[in-house]
């Protein structure tokens, strides 16, 4: 994997660690048809993001405990906005 799409996913990461977002807000702004910049699909092979229900059946995407250990490795700087209950287990995307 390229260092720029691990940026790319780092900033992904750093985008949703503050609260979840909506599912279709995530896939707007981050789903892309470059096979040269899979950001979304990485993050989520690799178990860096997951899949909540919320707020009765509105999908929403949020970091993993995998995600937010990436990036506090990675950009120890962006780890210290995670709120306590953020960082609860959570299913991948899709499952």
């Amino acid at each position: 994997m390229s260092a720029n799409v691990d940026d790319l996913i780092l900033d992904l990461l750093e985008w949703l660690e503050p609260t979840p977002r909506p599912y279709s807000e995530v896939l707007e702004a981050w789903r892309t048809s470059c096979p040269r910049l899979p950001v979304w699909e990485d993050a989520n092979d690799r178990g860096f993001i997951g899949r909540q229900i919320l707020h009765g059946r509105r999908s929403f995407v949020t970091v993993t405990e995998v995600g937010i250990e990436y990036l506090r490795m990675n950009r120890p700087q962006a780890h210290i906005k995670i709120i306590d209950g953020i960082t609860q287990s959570r299913s991948p995307v899709g499952s």
